[in-house]
């Protein structure tokens, strides 16, 4: 279960203004209305989903994260809002984002994707569609406007907006604000960006204010990241998926949080395959399981995804020279 800053949450509350009873919202997710500002404290993924939900209770909630994506000030977040602010251009704020989004969520990722049209900003947020998860994406996106717009020297606007959700009951106050067209039930949540409004330059942008808070942004993602290396989080997601067959990269990026193209170029970069890491997890398996007697070959092979023994037999023998057979009589 991932988690997000309570910031996020306190910015939903205090622009739904009288329209909730704050205090009681905030309290179903463990703040004090008149608490701290404090971007490290997290709330668990499903709280802050719930949260969202219990407001839509109070209020007509269609409007709600523009709303909330308008309020946004970079000042407010920290080092990554003030890195970009400070970042020479649109594509640096964004790319600050991109690097350095565990700051702010462990349930999203966010990724640039160059395409013929233009560039993509891709947010990748795995699970249930549920109300809570939907309003908080176009919150997530309509933030990136609010916040492109204070610092850019033009006005701005993507060219398209996405949505994989289903439209709400209307999608005027959606196309309004974003000033483009809004397309819900799409194959990802993104905005398409023009190369050109990415390399403007920004108001105050600052080359060396930038270099320090990225200094300091490294050392603020070093604390926190504690979770497994991307190979070890790559090939639990393979185990799990081996007994239904043989998974595809696609599948697997997209149970990590990750496109297709964002786990391979990740792996590429650690001298890692999708394809190495595969054999590397079947073969794992194969050796573990072939050390308890009550598993029979047969077995072992569906469970590392192979649909007939002969095929896993060569493949074992290919990873250590012997037969599945001969390897388990040398562990007598």
């Amino acid at each position: 279960m991932g988690q997000v800053t309570s910031l996020f949450a306190r910015k939903v509350v205090s622009v739904a203004g009288d329209a909730i009873h704050a205090k009681s919202v905030l309290a179903s997710v463990g703040l004090d209305v008149d608490g701290e500002w404090d971007p490290k404290h997290m709330l668990e993924e499903d709280d802050y989903y719930g949260m969202i939900e219990l407001m839509s209770e109070q209020m007509d909630i269609t409007p709600l994260p523009l709303i909330v994506g308008e309020a946004m000030r970079p000042d407010e977040y920290g080092a990554l809002g003030l890195a970009w602010k400070a970042a020479p251009n649109l594509l640096g704020s964004f790319s600050r984002v991109e690097r350095y989004w565990r700051l702010w969520t462990s349930f999203s990722q966010y990724e640039l994707v160059d395409t013929d049209e233009g560039t993509l900003f891709v947010e990748h947020r795995a699970g249930v569609r549920r109300l809570g998860m939907r309003i908080s994406i176009e919150a997530d996106l309509a933030s990136g406007v609010s916040l492109s717009r204070q610092v850019s020297p033009r006005g701005f606007a993507p060219l398209e907006v996405y949505f994989r959700h289903a439209a709400p009951g209307t999608t005027e106050h959606h196309e309004a604000y974003f000033g483009c067209p809004v397309h819900f039930e799409a194959d990802m949540d993104a905005m398409l960006l023009s190369r050109q409004s990415l390399i403007e330059p920004n108001l105050l942008g600052d080359e060396g204010i930038t270099q320090f808070l990225v200094s300091h942004l490294d050392v603020e993602l070093a604390e926190i990241d504690d979770a497994p290396p991307l190979k070890a989080k790559t090939k639990g997601e393979i185990a799990r998926a081996l007994s239904e067959g043989l998974p595809k990269m696609s599948d697997i990026a997209l149970s990590l949080g990750l496109s297709a193209r964002s786990l391979h170029r990740r792996l590429a970069e650690q001298g890692l395959s999708f394809h190495t890491l595969t054999e590397e997890t079947r073969q794992d398996i194969a050796v573990n399981m072939l050390r308890e007697d009550q598993y029979a070959l047969s077995e072992i092979a569906f469970l590392t995804g192979y649909s007939e023994q002969s095929a896993f037999n060569r493949a074992f023998k290919r990873w250590t020279g012997s037969t599945p057979a001969n390897y388990r009589k040398t562990l007598k």
